[in-house]
């Protein structure tokens, strides 16, 4: 059974799940999905990138995450990369619309424990569900996931963002928007010049000269072609 006090909460609870996806719907069915598994399940919900961080950093015992590769501020597999890397023991779980063999594929490799398509039934959902608590990997039927280990430049650019701080990943998530300095430090309510600063974090440890390349850096970690980003200055 779920209890409403529990759902939207940040704080670490035993047997806690996370569900992150911004259509309102579906986040329900994952969470009536996860209420026929799991008995008292304590199920916090996120719907964007902002909230994902608050709660993963809040909770990072929870049981498992159901995370959606399209939500608002996030690029990619970029948000399940960065995850994986700073939460190895939280066991994630793809439930995306996209379930191309490729796309499946690429989200093993990135670290997640499953990969479960949103057309699939609530009873697929549930076994998906059971399976990755179990301790397996579940795919659909019919997956081949041949060579596991990613390219080796998207490999690089994955270990790149791993170095990155809460606050400098969300920068380069925001530069990804092509956003100037400028509306970064007022949509987080920070100074331009702690911005700049955070950029410049960024393009060391990405290893890049200028914003435009690390936006395109992490676009190789998009699921669609990349797009052109204005340059502004090398910080």
């Amino acid at each position: 059974m779920i209890t409403s006090s529990a759902r939207g909460a940040i704080l670490a609870i035993k047997n806690t799940f996370i569900v992150a996806d911004d259509h309102p719907l579906f986040r329900e069915a994952l969470i009536h999905a996860i209420g026929n598994c799991v008995d008292d399940a304590n199920i916090i919900e996120a719907d964007s990138l902002d909230t994902l961080q608050s709660v993963v950093e809040a909770n990072p015992e929870a049981d498992l995450l159901l995370l959606d590769l399209n939500m608002p501020g996030v690029s990619g597999f970029s948000a399940l990369a960065y995850i994986r890397s700073k939460h190895q023991a939280l066991p994630t779980v793809i439930v995306s619309a996209m379930d191309d063999p490729a796309v499946i594929r690429r989200s093993i490799q990135h670290g997640a424990s499953g990969f479960i398509p949103k057309s699939s039934a609530i009873g697929t959902l549930e076994a998906g569900i059971r399976a990755v608590l179990d301790g397996e990997v579940w795919i659909p039927d019919g997956i081949d996931l041949q060579d596991d280990r990613l390219d080796s430049e998207e490999a690089m650019i994955a270990a790149a963002l791993s170095s990155l701080t809460p606050h400098q990943f969300r920068v380069l998530m925001m530069l990804g928007e092509g956003l100037l300095n400028k509306q970064i430090a007022y949509q987080l309510g920070v100074s331009e010049a702690t911005i700049k600063a955070h950029v410049t974090a960024v393009l060391r440890k990405m290893g890049v000269n200028n914003r435009t390349a690390a936006v395109l850096a992490v676009q190789k970690l998009g699921i669609s072609a990349p797009v052109f980003v204005d340059d502004e200055s090398s910080e």
